[in-house]
């Protein structure tokens, strides 16, 4: 069945014997054939390497988006981390203010009894 579908295309030597020499068309033909399966291996390489890459691409990104979540989260802590310390710090402020009048009130004190 192949020789007379390779029938269709003139005299191949390679396949049929008794042929001299390969025609034009036959020629032609096989040399589409080729690139057809050369051309088809060659996409089929770019597909399979795009589609890797692809996947890469999206677990970097899916990583990305994660650590930015955990910044996030982080940013967060040290924000309310930093407000809750100024808080402190104010009290210890208010609280060094108030020392410092009852010291002032203490030594008038002292004063008016001396």
């Amino acid at each position: 069945m192949l020789l007379s579908i390779l029938a269709i295309w003139g005299c191949v030597p390679e396949f049929a014997k008794g042929c001299i020499d390969m025609t034009n068309s036959s020629s032609a033909y096989l040399g589409i054939a080729g690139g057809i399966a050369i051309g088809a291996v060659i996409s089929w390489w770019i597909y399979n390497r795009q589609n890797k890459i692809g996947g890469t691409h999206d677990d970097i990104l899916q990583r990305i988006e994660r650590l930015e979540e955990k910044n996030t989260n982080v940013l967060a802590h040290l924000d309310a981390f930093s407000k809750r310390h100024d808080n402190i710090l104010n009290k210890i402020l208010h609280l060094n203010e108030d020392i410092l009048a009852l010291d002032k009130k203490i030594e008038s004190i002292n004063e008016k009894r001396d």
